[in-house]
């Protein structure tokens, strides 16, 4: 007798829960916990990190992206008016700029600002001032199409009836489109910034001094030092103190401005 597809699905289920509960126990029974431990999960290594991966570190990778994200929310809040302006030669400035950097790995961004200007121009910038410009050139090219559609979906009966008042197009924008477009785009902004916590690692390229390591550079050389894969959890971790947060915030602002848009739809209807 031939089972339904419900049948069918349950058994192929549980035949996925039995081939799990057998990998999870043969890697239980014949894994060389002695030497993971000793590798993964070193108490000794761990705490030659502590408190130096929080004191310096974590703080570096703190200072580093808020650096590149208020420069890069700056630029690209200027670059989405551009994009959007009826003068010509701003929007095909705009459209440049944010195909190039979107284009282009963060990395080349980093090795250009770190190696390449320097040697071009002969302007040197400090550690801070590199981290800042790179991820600030990177990030607002997405921040700038980011906001673009933030604030095309602003209604236009909005700028209609504020323009019916006798505002002008300048101060429509300023005090109308744009406090909406960012209560729009706040999440894929938090979204933005979790990516730029991740990019601010490719600062190790520039050789910095132990004062001005962020994270992942900090856990490469406590893994040079111990040879233990420690301290990498250890930087992994700190990423995860700040991005999961985020990650919550992200999501916490789409679940609200999903049911400020339904609560809109229900009052137009």
């Amino acid at each position: 007798m031939a089972m339904s597809p419900r049948k069918r699905a349950q058994l192929f289920r549980g035949l996925q829960y039995l081939v799990l509960v057998l990998v999870v126990l043969v890697a239980v029974l014949f894994a060389n916990w002695s030497a993971i431990i000793d590798k993964f999960f070193n108490v000794d290594a761990a705490r030659d990190q502590v408190p130096e991966i929080i004191t310096t570190a974590l703080l570096n990778t703190v200072i580093y992206t808020g650096l590149g994200f208020g420069l890069g929310l700056a630029a690209g809040f200027v670059l989405a008016l551009m994009k959007l302006s009826s003068v010509g030669p701003y929007r095909w400035f705009a459209t440049a700029y944010i195909e190039f950097f979107r284009g282009v790995p963060a990395l080349l961004v980093f090795i250009a600002l770190g190696f390449g200007v320097p040697l071009a121009f002969q302007i040197r910038f400090d550690v801070y001032s590199t981290a800042a410009i790179s991820l600030g050139l990177v990030g607002s090219a997405y921040i700038a199409e980011t906001l673009r559609a933030g604030i095309q979906a602003v209604p236009k009966g909005q700028i209609e009836a504020s323009r019916s008042l006798g505002m002008s197009q300048a101060r429509t924008t300023m005090t109308v489109v744009v406090p909406q477009a960012f209560r729009i785009i706040l999440p894929p902004l938090t979204n933005e910034l979790i990516l730029l916590t991740k990019d601010s690692s490719l600062i190790y390229l520039l050789g910095l001094m132990r004062e001005e390591y962020e994270l992942a550079k900090f856990g490469r050389e406590g893994l040079n030092a111990t040879g233990s894969f420690t301290p990498i959890l250890l930087a992994g971790l700190c990423y995860l103190i700040i991005t999961v947060p985020l990650g919550y915030l992200s999501r916490s602002l789409e679940r609200r401005s999903g049911r400020k848009a339904d609560k809109g739809l229900e009052v137009t209807a």
